[in-house]
């Protein structure tokens, strides 16, 4: 069973369509409900649909309650974008921010640890390269991903000789609904597209008995 979160658009629907061309049992999840069965109605395969909003820690437990047995992989695709500079930004939407993208991270972290630590999960965990270098007029979409950065680091350090695995990714720039909503203009025509972005993660995420990637990141031309 493979788990996704924020698969009603972007890099989580393209990977969830991916994975279900292969086969593999899916259960994907984000916070619109009408965005996720649109998605899952064009897949060739039968995926789980279940609603949640992973800000909320009594919906990760329940999506998690909804599984039948633990995950081989979950990816954590969920989050949002909120650009400009730091003077004219707006405190509710910096909140809805760490809301979406930390707070979120935190919480399904801790429900899969206290759930399967002691099992063969691989976790991955879709940030950014925002969580790599600062930049000018992303301070706080960046001050969430290097928050996410170190909770992954942090949680790796609690799992040493665990057999659950964390994997963090960093993608650069895609050209998909994001920027719509992030407050800031840019021409991604020249970005990769989710479908792209999503074929080079699976390739990565292909481990071996004894060794498997940790860190992982996609940039673009």
């Amino acid at each position: 069973m493979i788990v996704i979160t924020g698969a009603s658009s972007g890099l989580g629907a393209a990977l969830a369509h991916l994975y279900s061309t292969e086969g593999k049992p899916l259960l994907i999840t984000g916070r619109n409900a009408q965005r996720l069965e649109n998605v899952a109605a064009n897949m060739p395969e039968k995926v789980q649909v279940k609603q949640a909003d992973l800000g909320k820690a009594t919906d990760v437990e329940a999506l998690l309650d909804s599984l039948e047995c633990a995950p081989d992989t979950v990816i954590h695709c969920a989050g949002s974008g909120y650009f400009g500079p730091i003077e004219q930004q707006d405190p509710e939407a910096i909140s809805q921010l760490i809301q979406n993208n930390v707070t979120s991270t935190i919480f399904l972290l801790r429900e899969l640890v206290k759930r399967y630590r002691n099992h063969k999960v691989n976790v991955v965990v879709v940030m950014s390269t925002a969580a790599q270098a600062a930049k000018a007029e992303e301070s706080t979409y960046c001050a969430a991903k290097w928050a996410v950065r170190g909770l992954v680091e942090s949680v790796r350090l609690e799992l040493k000789g665990c057999p659950m695995k964390l994997i963090a990714v960093y993608p650069g720039g895609m050209a998909t609904d994001f920027w719509k909503t992030s407050g800031k203009e840019f021409d991604t025509s020249s970005f990769m597209t989710a479908e792209e972005a999503a074929h080079m993660l699976r390739q990565a995420l292909v481990g071996t008995e004894h060794g498997f990637v940790s860190d992982i990141t996609i940039n673009r031309h």
